[in-house]
């Protein structure tokens, strides 16, 4: 029959809006099994599967480039600002930590006052000290708004919050961005040591 729902339909709904993670149970399930013909649905509205199994992620990307395109877009598509990349870069380089030390759990979670004491050494110190922690706050938000953390459990103290930094994230940014990015701050951090 023609119009017969494929099993995977409501797996690729979900995929429209955003990655799949394996934390959510059907839907990742789903997803693995119906693989092969997920696959060659997307391919035939001009877009390609990701699925990392072994980091338990998966989403959509364009297979045409952006010259070809007509205008019309399938796949969610943010622009970061430079403070939100540079947010970005820096829980990447928590995750490259996590992930290369003695890690007795699957998830990476961090505190607010954690990911903000390790985002200050890399911002510079604006007029006050107190803006910069307020700016560096609004990156982490923002962070948790583009799906790159999610907040683990709620707390009354606000930089008592923790928060899951998603393994998504290696996609946004791999090691090649993180090694260029973490040459940048060494040679930025060196000047500043100079000229102060």
């Amino acid at each position: 029959m023609a119009d017969t729902i494929h099993a995977f339909t409501p797996v690729f709904i979900k995929l429209l809006k955003g990655p799949v993670e394996y934390l959510e149970k059907s839907s990742w399930e789903k997803l693995v099994q119906y693989r092969a013909e997920l696959t060659g649905f997307l391919q035939q509205l001009g877009l390609t599967l990701v699925l990392d199994e072994q980091d338990g992620y998966a989403y959509i990307k364009h297979s045409i480039t952006e010259e070809d395109t007509t205008g019309v877009s399938w796949a969610q598509r943010r622009s970061l600002t430079y403070d939100e990349s540079v947010m970005l870069v820096l829980l990447r380089d928590m995750m490259a930590e996590f992930e290369v030390g003695e890690a007795t759990h699957r998830e990476l979670i961090k505190k607010r006052r954690e990911i903000k004491e390790y985002a200050e050494l890399f911002f510079k110190e604006n007029a006050s000290r107190v803006k910069m922690l307020k700016d560096i706050d609004r990156l982490i938000d923002r962070a948790e708004e583009n799906g790159f953390l999610e907040r683990s459990e709620n707390h009354d103290v606000a930089d008592e919050q923790k928060f899951r930094i998603k393994k998504i994230i290696k996609a946004r940014v791999d090691s090649e961005i993180l090694e260029d990015f973490k040459q940048q701050l060494t040679a930025h951090a060196a000047k500043r040591i100079q000229h102060g």
